[in-house]
C-alpha cells in the first residue's frame, strides 16, 4: 500500500491510493462486483454493524472506487472523500447529509445553473432557506449569515463568468457563526487551488470534468474532514447516488496526467484569451489571467495558474452569440468542459437555461455571452476556428 511521505502532487497523482491484490497488478484494479463474500456469519454481520472494516455492498463499499477516493482526497490534502455518480449527485449528497429543514444556506449567484435548481427547486421544497449573494461581495455574505445557517456554498472562479472569491476570508465568515464552507473546485482542480488549505471545510468536484480530462464518464467527488464525511457515506448507503466501479478506474487514470494536462490547459487559454481580447468584434474577455480582470491579484495568490475556461461577450446578442458558435469547425457546441477538445456554448440557453430572466441578469448571464473550454489542441488552430465566427459579425 503506497503511503503518503510528503509526495508532491504529480507523484501522488500517479500513486495515491493504490491498493495490489495477492495477483501484483502495477495497474488498479477493476473490483465489477455487487457484493462481497464473508468468511462467517458473525463477520458479515460486523461488517454490517460496522463493528468490523471491510467490504459490505458496492452501494458504498468498492475497492476500486476507494482508490479514487483516497487519490482524490491525497490531492486536495482532505482526510477522505466520498465518490458519487455525478457532479450534481455529489452536492445534492453534502445537502441530504448535513441539512435539515429549517437550516440555511448562502449560495452565490455565480454557480453553475443545475446547482441554483437544486437548491431553489429542491432544497427549499423541504424547508431549507437559501439567500443569495454576489460571489465577490465579501459583506453581502457576513450580512446574509444568522443563527441557522449551516452552510456557505460558492464557485471559485466561478461558471461562467470566471469571478474569483476570497476563499479564507469567507471560511472565517462560515466559522464565525458554526457554518461549514463548501468550495466548488471544478474549474482549478487541485492541479491549480487547493481550498482546504485556505480553510473551506469541503471541496466538491464534478470528475466529469478536469480530473477525467478527456469526456468520457460522469462522476463526482466531495472531499473533507473524515467525520463529515461519513455523514456522506451514510446518506449514500442509504440513497445509492454512488460512483462506478468503471467510472472510478476511468478517473484514477485521468489523475495520472492531471497536472501536465492542466498546465498545457492555462497555457492555451491564456494565449487564447490575450487574442480575443484583441478583436474588434469582442465586447469583454473574462478570464482571471488577464491583469484587467478585477480579481487577478486575488486570483494570483490562490491559485497557481488561471485555469481552462474563459468567457466573452460579442457585440450584439442571441443571433451574434450563434453565429460565432455555429461557424467554428474545431470547437465543439457542447455543454461539457474539461475535455481534451476545446467546447464553446451558449450559456443562456443551456447551461443556465433554467434561471429566470431576472435570475440570468442578476448573474450576468447575458445573451451575447459564449464560454469556452479551451482544450489541448494547437491554440493557433483554434484561433483560425474562431475567427470564422467573429468575422461574420
Amino acid at each position: 500500500m503506497f503511503e503518503d511521505d510528503g509526495y508532491a502532487l504529480e507523484t501522488l497523482a500517479v500513486r495515491a491510493g493504490q491498493v495490489r491484490s495477492a495477483e501484483g497488478e502495477h495497474s488498479e484494479a477493476l473490483y465489477f462486483t455487487s457484493s462481497y463474500v464473508f468468511p462467517s456469519a458473525a463477520e458479515a454481520a460486523a461488517r454490517f454493524s460496522g463493528e468490523s472494516s471491510g467490504n459490505v455492498y458496492s452501494r458504498y463499499t468498492n475497492p476500486t472506487v476507494r482508490m479514487f477516493e483516497e487519490r482524490i482526497a491525497a490531492l486536495e490534502g482532505g482526510e477522505a472523500a466520498v465518490a458519487t455518480a455525478s457532479g450534481m449527485a455529489a452536492i445534492l449528497s453534502i445537502c441530504m447529509a448535513l441539512l435539515k429543514s429549517g437550516d440555511h444556506v448562502i449560495c452565490s449567484r455565480s454557480v453553475f445553473g443545475t446547482t441554483t435548481a437544486l437548491f431553489g427547486r429542491y432544497m427549499e421544497k423541504f424547508g431549507v432557506r437559501v439567500s443569495y449573494v454576489d460571489l465577490t461581495d465579501m459583506d453581502a455574505w457576513k450580512q446574509a449569515v444568522d443563527g441557522v445557517t449551516k452552510l456557505l456554498f460558492m464557485e471559485t472562479p466561478s461558471n461562467p463568468l470566471c469571478e474569483v472569491a476570497d476563499i479564507r476570508t469567507l471560511a472565517e465568515i462560515a466559522h464565525s457563526v458554526g457554518a461549514l464552507l463548501v468550495v466548488d473546485n471544478c474549474f482549478c482542480t487541485p492541479a491549480l487551488q487547493r481550498p482546504l488549505s485556505l480553510d473551506a471545510d469541503i471541496v466538491v468536484h464534478s470528475a466529469t470534468k478536469f480530473l477525467d480530462g478527456q469526456g468520457r464518464a460522469l462522476g463526482g467527488v466531495a472531499v473533507g474532514r473524515k467525520d463529515v464525511m461519513n455523514e456522506l457515506v451514510v446518506f449514500l448507503r442509504t440513497a445509492g447516488p454512488s460512483m462506478s466501479p468503471f467510472n472510478a478506474w476511468v478517473f484514477l487514470k485521468g489523475l495520472e496526467t492531471l497536472k501536465l494536462r492542466m498546465q498545457a490547459h492555462c497555457t492555451n487559454a491564456l494565449d487564447l484569451a490575450w487574442w480575443l481580447d484583441e478583436q474588434m468584434t469582442v465586447e469583454k474577455v473574462n478570464y482571471t489571467g488577464l491583469p484587467k480582470h478585477p480579481q487577478h491579484r486575488l486570483a494570483r495568490e490562490q491559485q497557481d495558474a488561471f485555469g481552462a475556461v474563459l468567457s466573452f461577450t460579442v457585440r450584439g446578442g442571441r443571433e451574434q452569440a450563434w453565429k460565432v458558435i455555429d461557424n467554428c469547425k474545431i470547437l465543439s457546441c457542447t455543454a461539457n468542459l474539461g475535455d481534451a477538445k476545446s467546447t464553446i456554448v451558449h450559456p443562456a440557453t443551456t447551461t443556465h437555461s433554467r434561471l429566470s430572466d431576472d435570475d440570468k441578469a442578476r448573474a450576468g448571464i447575458s445573451e451575447n455571452l459564449i464560454r469556452i473550454s479551451v482544450g489541448l489542441e494547437n491554440v493557433e488552430d483554434l484561433k483560425r476556428d474562431l475567427m470564422r465566427g467573429l468575422s461574420q459579425l
